[in-house]
C-alpha cells in the first residue's frame, strides 16, 4: 500500500478504538470549553449551561456505570447511573443558578466557577472555535468526540510529516505516528481540553523547524513556525510564550555550537531564533494590551484552590516551596515506574541522529516540563500538563531505530533503496 493509505489506516483504526469510550473523558475544566463553544454557535447562557451540564453529567454517570460493573462487591447492585446523573445535574445547576442570580453573566463561558477563575478560560478562544462547528452539526456528545478524533489524528499525521521531512524511511515515520496515538499524547489529546491542539501546533512548529534546517523550504518553514505560535496564543498564551522562548534558545544553542566548531552558523537556526523571540515579545505585549490574567493571578489560583479561599499574602514563597515538594515527589514516582524517564532517554538518543533538529525537539519537549512547573499539582488528571514532553520519544525513538531498519532492508541486486527525503 502507498504511505498515505497506511496513514489513513492508522487514523481509522484509532478512531474505531475510541468508540469504546464516547462519554466520560471530560475533566471539570471541559465544561468551560464546551460552554464557550456552544456560546459561539449562538446559544444563550441558559441553553449553553443546559447542554454542557447534560453532557458532563452523562459522562459522570457513564463512568459510574462502568465502575459499578467491575466492582467486586457491588457488581450485582442496581445501576448507579440514574442517581449519579440526577445528583450531578442538581449540583451543577445549583452553582450556576446562584452565580447567574448574582449577575455573573459576562463573557462567553457559563459561570461554573468564580469570575476570576473563569477569566482564565475567556482568554482561550482557540479550542472553542475549533469545537464550535462540530457541536453545532453533531450535538455536544458526538461533536466533542469527533473533534477529539480529528485533532488527535491530525497530530499523528504531523508526527509522520516531521519524520519524513527528516528523511526517515516510511516505516519509521509510520512508527512515529503510531507512537503518538498510543502513548499518553493520544490519550490526552482525546480529552475535551486544550492539550490536543497544543500538541498538534507544537508538532506543526517542529515540522517548520525541520523544513528550515533541511533547507528545502525555509520560507514555508518559518511561516509555519510563526503561524503555530500565533495559533498557540489563541489556545493557551502561556504555551506560546514557552514554545517561543524554547525555540529561540534552541536556535541560539545550535548557532553557537556551530561557531564553536568552526563552521558557519547558517541562516536557519538564526531565523528560527528570531521567530521564537518575536513570538515571546508578541505574546507578552498582546497579553498585556488585552489585560490577560497575569502570572501572579495564576499562582493565586493554584494556591487558593481556584479562588475558593482568600488570596495568599506571600504567594511566591509558597509557590517555590511547593515546587520543591512537587518535583521530589514526582521524581520518586518516576523512579518507581520509570517508563517515562526511559522513553525520554531513548528519544534523546534518537534525536542525536539529527543533531540540529534534535536540539529543537528537546526544546519543544521542555515546554511540557515548564507547563507542569507552572502548575505543581501532583493530582492533575493523569499528568496531562507534562504530556508535551512525550514528543521527544514520539519523534526520537523512530530515529533511534533507523540503523536497525537500514541493516534489515537489503536492496536487491544492488538497486538503490527508495528515496526517503
Amino acid at each position: 500500500m502507498r504511505p498515505r493509505t497506511w496513514v489513513l489506516l492508522l487514523a481509522a483504526l484509532f478512531a474505531l478504538m475510541q468508540l469504546a469510550t464516547v462519554e466520560g473523558r471530560d475533566t471539570p475544566d471541559s465544561k468551560n470549553y464546551v460552554s464557550y463553544a456552544l456560546s459561539l454557535t449562538g446559544a444563550d447562557e441558559r441553553e449553553a449551561a443546559a447542554a454542557t451540564i447534560d453532557h458532563y453529567c452523562a459522562g459522570r454517570a457513564a463512568m459510574a456505570h462502568r465502575a459499578q460493573l467491575v466492582d467486586v462487591v457491588r457488581f450485582h447492585a442496581p445501576d448507579p447511573a440514574p442517581r449519579v446523573l440526577e445528583e450531578c445535574r442538581e449540583q451543577e445547576w445549583r452553582q450556576v443558578e446562584a452565580r447567574l442570580a448574582a449577575g455573573d453573566t459576562g463573557g462567553r463561558t457559563v459561570p461554573f466557577m468564580p469570575e476570576r477563575f473563569m477569566r482564565i478560560f475567556e482568554v482561550r478562544p482557540g479550542y472553542p472555535l475549533v469545537l464550535a462547528p462540530f457541536v453545532a452539526l453533531l450535538g455536544v456528545t458526538w461533536g466533542v468526540w469527533t473533534a477529539g478524533v480529528l485533532i488527535t489524528c491530525g497530530g499523528g499525521v504531523l508526527a509522520y510529516l516531521v519524520l519524513r521531512t527528516l528523511a526517515a524511511p516510511v516505516p519509521l515515520a509510520l512508527t512515529g505516528m503510531a507512537l503518538y496515538l498510543v502513548l499518553p499524547c493520544g490519550t490526552t489529546a482525546m480529552r475535551p481540553m486544550t492539550e490536543g491542539l497544543m500538541l498538534a501546533l507544537t508538532l506543526a512548529a517542529l515540522w517548520g523547524c525541520s523544513l528550515v534546517l533541511g533547507g528545502t523550504r525555509p520560507r514555508a518553514g518559518l511561516a509555519l513556525v510563526g503561524g503555530a505560535l500565533f495559533a498557540l496564543f489563541t489556545v493557551k498564551h502561556s504555551q506560546a510564550l514557552f514554545l517561543g522562548a524554547c525555540l529561540a534558545a534552541a536556535g541560539v544553542a545550535v548557532a553557537v555550537r556551530r561557531r564553536w566548531r568552526g563552521t558557519p552558523a547558517g541562516r536557519g537556526p538564526v531565523a528560527l531564533a528570531a521567530v521564537g523571540c518575536a513570538g515571546v515579545l508578541g505574546t507578552v505585549l498582546v497579553s498585556r494590551l488585552l489585560d490577560y490574567p497575569s502570572v501572579s493571578e495564576s499562582v493565586q489560583d493554584l494556591l487558593t484552590d481556584h479562588f475558593a479561599r482568600p488570596d495568599r499574602e506571600r504567594p511566591w514563597a509558597e509557590f517555590f516551596q511547593l515546587q520543591g515538594n512537587f518535583w521530589m515527589e514526582w521524581a520518586r514516582r518516576q523512579l518507581w515506574e520509570p517508563l517515562f524517564l526511559a522513553a525520554l532517554a531513548a528519544g534523546a538518543l534518537g534525536a542525536r541522529r539529527r543533531p540540529a533538529f534534535g536540539v529543537f525537539l528537546a526544546a519543544a519537549a521542555c515546554t511540557g516540563i515548564l507547563n507542569q512547573a507552572g502548575h505543581p499539582d501532583i493530582n492533575i488528571w493523569g499528568d496531562r500538563l507534562i504530556t508535551l514532553a512525550w514528543l521527544l520519544p514520539v519523534l526520537g525513538v523512530p530515529l533511534l531505530l533507523e540503523p536497525v531498519l537500514r541493516r534489515a532492508v537489503v536492496p536487491a541486486q544492488g538497486a538503490p533503496m527508495e528515496p526517503v527525503g
